[in-house]
Order: C-alpha cells, then sequence, then structure tokens
C-alpha cells in the first residue's frame, strides 16, 4: 500500500476556443505546424534555426541539468534496494597489557582476528515511501526533460525574431538608399533654378535639410542590423562576427494567409512550460505522501555475514561462519507533532504549486491570444500601409514635376517627399511586424520542441526510455512521447550523447 494522496492533475482553466476563432487567418481545425519557422520559405532562417538547436550554450546547459535529474532518478530508484550495504574486510592483534592490574590474573595469551563479510541494511516498503520518492523523482526528472524543451522553443523563437529584425533593417538601409536618389535629383532641381534666378536660396536649403535627415537614418538602421546580427551570434553559440555574408540578400520573412493554430485546451498538453508546471505539481503530491509515511513505524532487516578466525588458514573453514539478522522497528511516536507539521508543510506547498501551475495555463492562453490578435491588425495595418507608400510615391513624384515645369513651389515637394521616407519606414516595420506576429503566436503556442523528436525519428536511434509514473495522469505525459520504439534523449545533438563538446 502507499499512503498519502493519489495525485489528479489540477483543472487547467481554458476557454474552448479562441476569441478570434472565426477569423478566415485563423484555423483551429488544424494541428500546430511543429517546425513553424519553415512556413516562412526561407532557407537562411531554417539553417539558422538547426544550428542554434546544435551549438547554443543555454539549451546546452539544460540539456545537462536533465542528465543530473536523470541521474538523481535512479539514485532514488536505486533507494528500493537494500539501502546500506558494504564489504568488510579486516585483521586485528590483540595483546593484554601486562602493566594493567585488573589483567594480572587474567591469562590470555596473544592472539589473531581475521575476518571477512558484508552487512545489509533494507527498510521495507510497507507504506509507500520509498515508492512516493520514486514517483517525486521521477516527475522531476519529466519537469527538467519539459524546462528544455521549453529552453528550445524560446531559442527558437528568439532566432526567428532576430533575423526578422535583421532583414527589417536592412529593408530600411535599402530602401532609404532609393528615397536619398530621389532627393539628390531634387537637390539638383533646386540648385539649377536657383542659379538661373528662377527661385530663392530657400528651395535649396529645404532640398538639403530632407536629404540630410534621411542620410542621418542609414546609419542608425545599420546599427539595428549589426545589432540582430550580433544577437544571431550568442544564439548560434559563436563570437559576435558579421552575419551580412553569410545572411545574404532577402526578404523579409511572409506569413502565410492562415495559421494552423489549434484550440486552446492543447496549450496544456503543448507548451513546455505548462507541463513543466504540471509535474513539479506531481512531484509535490508524492511528497506528501513521503511526509505521511513518517507517521507509520518503519520495519528493516539488519544483517552480517561473514567469517572469523584466529588464524588466516582457517579462515573460511565451515566452523569459522559467523553471521546474524536483526529485525527493526522504528515508530517516531513522540514526535506526531513534527511530523503533523511536515504534512501540513508539504500540502501547503502542493496547494501553492498547484496555483502556479493554473497561473501558468492563463498565462500561456493570454500570450496566444495576444499573438493571435497581433498578427491580425498587423496584416491589417501592413496592408494599409502599403496603399500610403503607393500615394506618397506617386504624391512624390506628381509634385516633382510640377515643381521642375514650374507650377508648385518647393515647400510641397519637401513636405512630401518627409512623408515618402516616414511612410516607407513604416511599411516595413509593419511588414515585419506581421513576421513577428506570428512568432508570437508560436512562441505562445510551445511550438519548436518536436525539432528533437523528428530528428529521433530520422536516425532510427533509441535510448532507454522516459520514466513512467503511476497514476491517472500518466496518459498526459506519455502523450509528449516520441514514436514507439524511440526515446526523446536520443536526439540530443551530438555533444549531449556522450562525445566531446565543440
Amino acid at each position: 500500500m502507499k499512503v498519502g494522496p493519489a495525485y489528479r492533475r489540477p483543472v487547467a482553466p481554458v476557454e474552448p476556443e479562441w476569441i478570434d476563432a472565426d477569423h478566415p487567418q485563423v484555423r483551429s481545425d488544424y494541428d500546430v505546424d511543429a517546425q513553424w519557422w519553415r512556413q516562412f520559405n526561407d532557407p537562411v532562417l531554417d539553417q539558422l534555426v538547426l544550428q542554434a538547436y546544435e551549438e547554443n550554450l543555454s539549451l546546452r546547459e539544460a540539456g545537462f541539468r536533465v542528465l543530473a535529474s536523470r541521474a538523481a532518478y535512479n539514485i532514488t530508484v536505486g533507494g528500493f534496494m537494500p539501502q546500506a550495504q558494504g564489504g568488510i574486510a579486516e585483521y586485528a592483534r590483540w595483546q593484554l597489557s601486562n602493566n594493567v592490574e585488573a589483567f594480572e590474573n587474567l591469562s590470555i595469551p596473544p592472539f589473531s582476528l581475521w575476518q571477512t563479510g558484508f552487512n545489509l541494511s533494507w527498510e521495507l516498503d510497507l507504506w509507500g515511501k520509498i515508492r512516493r520518492r520514486i514517483e517525486s523523482a521521477a516527475a522531476e526528472y519529466q519537469a527538467s526533460v519539459e524546462e528544455y524543451d521549453g529552453v528550445m522553443v524560446t531559442l527558437i523563437a528568439d532566432v526567428a525574431d532576430r533575423y526578422v529584425d535583421y532583414r527589417v533593417a536592412r529593408h530600411q538601409v535599402d530602401d532609404l538608399q532609393q528615397l536619398l536618389t530621389i532627393q539628390r535629383d531634387s537637390l539638383q532641381v533646386a540648385v539649377d533654378r536657383f542659379e538661373g534666378g528662377i527661385t530663392s536660396e530657400l528651395d535649396v536649403s529645404q532640398a538639403r535639410l530632407n536629404l540630410a535627415k534621411t542620410e542621418a537614418l542609414i546609419p542608425y538602421y545599420e546599427r539595428e542590423a549589426r545589432l540582430a546580427t550580433n544577437a544571431l551570434c550568442v544564439l548560434l553559440g559563436i563570437p559576435s562576427e558579421d552575419l551580412a555574408l553569410r545572411l545574404g540578400e532577402g526578404e523579409i520573412p511572409s506569413v502565410p494567409a492562415s495559421l494552423a493554430i489549434g484550440i486552446p485546451a492543447e496549450l496544456v498538453r503543448r507548451r513546455p512550460d505548462v507541463r513543466q508546471a504540471e509535474r513539479l505539481v506531481a512531484a509535490q503530491c508524492a511528497q506528501i505522501g513521503v511526509a505521511e509515511a513518517e507517521l507509520y513505524p518503519s520495519f528493516s532487516i539488519n544483517g552480517y555475514l561473514g567469517v572469523y578466525a584466529n588464524e588466516i588458514g582457517q579462515l573460511f573453514e565451515a566452523d569459522s561462519m559467523y553471521g546474524f539478522v536483526a529485525p527493526v522497528v522504528d515508530w517516531k511516536i513522540l514526535n506526531y507533532g513534527r511530523l503533523l507539521n511536515n504534512i501540513r508543510q508539504q500540502d501547503a506547498k502542493f496547494l501553492a504549486l498547484s496555483a502556479a501551475y493554473q497561473e501558468t495555463v492563463l498565462r500561456a492562453g493570454r500570450e496566444a491570444e495576444d499573438g493571435i490578435v497581433t498578427t491580425i491588425k498587423a496584416r491589417v495595418a501592413a496592408d494599409k500601409q502599403r496603399e500610403a507608400v503607393t500615394a506618397a510615391s506617386r504624391s512624390a513624384e506628381l509634385v516633382e514635376n510640377q515643381y521642375k515645369e514650374g507650377a508648385s513651389d518647393f515647400n510641397r515637394v519637401f513636405v512630401v517627399q518627409q512623408t515618402q521616407v516616414t511612410e516607407q519606414i513604416r511599411l516595413n516595420t509593419s511588414v515585419g511586424g506581421v513576421a513577428k506576429g506570428m512568432i508570437k503566436i508560436y512562441r505562445a503556442l510551445g511550438g519548436g520542441w518536436q525539432l528533437r523528436l523528428d530528428a529521433l525519428a530520422a536516425s532510427g536511434q533509441c535510448c532507454k526510455p522516459l520514466p513512467s509514473v503511476d497514476g491517472s495522469f500518466c496518459d498526459d505525459y506519455i502523450g509528449k512521447q516520441p514514436p514507439a520504439g524511440f526515446d526523446a534523449w536520443c536526439l540530443w545533438p551530438e555533444w549531449l550523447r556522450g562525445k566531446k563538446p565543440r
């Protein structure tokens, strides 16, 4: 039997559907795409994600914490066997002192004593204390796996985020360079008209002001591009370097017309931080059983089996055998006050972790909703911003022709060209905002950790399975298991499969 409460996963507060479930950009009837970043159809980004998975140091750190947790689980399982055991080999030479008055009438000659054997102490798990400890250690091991997956989700989203930042910054620089060409032409026209006595120097001054303001924007966005690549280098696990040649030229990642995001209830099974919080609740629930088992008497068997002899040659004769078995009952009956308070303490920790789990579920739902509405509204804004850029470009073209023909003063050219620059910058930011909204959605949905399972299935390797935990919640965790015959942790990068880290 096992004392203590039987674990039940706390109720997860989730809605049956998304707020924008009826929006055409939202597809709740499809499962979330595990490798969601491939929807951008950008091979450069795909390679960055794979390198980050293999080389990122934060992910590596989390992986070693999993190894430590798995070792701790194995140690706890070993506690089910005899808890204390050891081999003994000893030689002693005995001689009574002739200068001790109490020994004067004893005629005991000096003698030797040889012994060897082994002893053990085994506490019988009648109340399930050891089994509850194993349950707790198993759940903590599983929580460390979820932590690893959570780091991977964040890592992939961060790589995609910084990549979009870089593409937006480079497009800002390229578009501003094109607008500079137009503004230089306008400046030349203003200079020619001034030198021809047609206009005043004010036109030249305004043209130079526009040109200088646009030129001042370029170093800012060049800096933003460099900051994005510096951040990418850290995520890729390499020293900071200029990635411009490797990244090459490319468009700002475009988002599909609709996104598969599943339903809110799937957050509980898919999102690693939610699953980690649930596993910690399960681990603490088992600790209540450990504390409650202390109320009952523990039964242990102590034993020793060995050989004793005065001469080493007699050590392994049948008459040299020696041994004993000593059952022990230990009942902390006078410590009930402390034991009861320990149970109350463990129960309070369980309730606190349950509340933390439910809050994690609420936060996950909020973050997913934030990502959905951000993407929807960003796409609308980007579409309208394209119209604004088209109108601004056409206005700039018309007013430039009017100025050349003398039908308009340069003040209108000055205002329209400023507007053209502003709207173009907003367009690139809006297009990038759509991509970053999609990244926000899949970060919130917990997508990306499945990358290690896909690589495992392709490699055909197999390791010892993850520990299973008794109870009604077991199938909930198995829902995260890799395909039959595989173990999720065979798929770790090379440095985590026993090879020397690079």
